[in-house]
């Protein structure tokens, strides 16, 4: 197989569990400029967080141009909510701060919740985030525990499937504009069963028409480069 990484490529890398997207475009540039000793761009199309694992889009050289159209595409997520219980970023990179009670959750009601959220809506992002306060990135503010105050966005959501209940566990499969927080979706998702819940788990499966089934981890990676 024959690359051209200065004319440019496009890579699609599984990342894995709490590297952060820059981590994993970092690794990619050492390992291609340790084998073709030369400088090259390179950069990623719609950032992952730390706690989530998948699909990254990796872009070098030339095609470091289309990274502005590859963010904009639709994405797919499957993940865990934890119902019950919330953290101060939505997910598990800080420990449960508050508990809720469950009993009156039913199956029925966690169907029904989804349709709160499918379609246009409006959704405020975490306050862990790298949103922009007055030029500053909201999550440096709330690091020292700044009050700070997020506008709502408008993002859409495609599709939101239940696809496993075993409380205090909801997997979920969703489909989602650009914009969207699933760690955010998890917070209100607890909020409309009257608890609460954070995001416990979290996979990108699919950007606009690249899947996950045909990424490559970091270490695959390096072999085949290495050949």
């Amino acid at each position: 197989m024959v690359f051209d990484f200065i004319k440019g490529e496009l890579l699609l890398i599984d990342k894995p569990l709490d590297w952060t997207s820059f981590d994993a475009v970092n690794k990619i540039r050492r390992i291609l400029e340790k084998s073709f000793q030369t400088k090259l761009k390179v950069g990623h199309a719609g950032t992952l967080d730390p706690k989530a694992t998948g699909l990254l889009i990796i872009c070098t050289g030339g095609m470091t141009k289309q990274i502005v159209h590859l963010t904009g595409l639709d994405k797919e997520y499957t993940g865990t909510f934890f119902i019950g219980a919330t953290t101060l970023c939505y997910d598990t990179e800080k420990p449960a701060d508050r508990t809720f009670p469950t009993d009156h959750i039913s199956e029925q009601m966690i169907l029904a919740a989804t349709k709160q959220f499918t379609g246009t809506i409006q959704q405020i992002p975490p306050t862990f985030s790298a949103k922009l306060i007055d030029g500053k990135r909201a999550y440096l503010s709330a690091r020292k525990n700044k009050e700070i105050k997020l506008e709502p966005v408008t993002i859409t959501i495609r599709e939101f499937e239940i696809t496993r209940i075993a409380l205090p566990e909801v997997d979920f499969r969703v489909v989602c504009s650009k914009g969207t927080y699933i760690r955010a979706l998890a917070r209100d998702f607890g909020e409309a069963l009257n608890s609460g819940a954070y995001l416990s788990s979290l996979r990108r499966t699919r950007i606009g028409e690249y899947r996950i089934e045909d990424a490559l981890s970091i270490e695959q990676f390096n072999v085949l480069i290495s050949l």
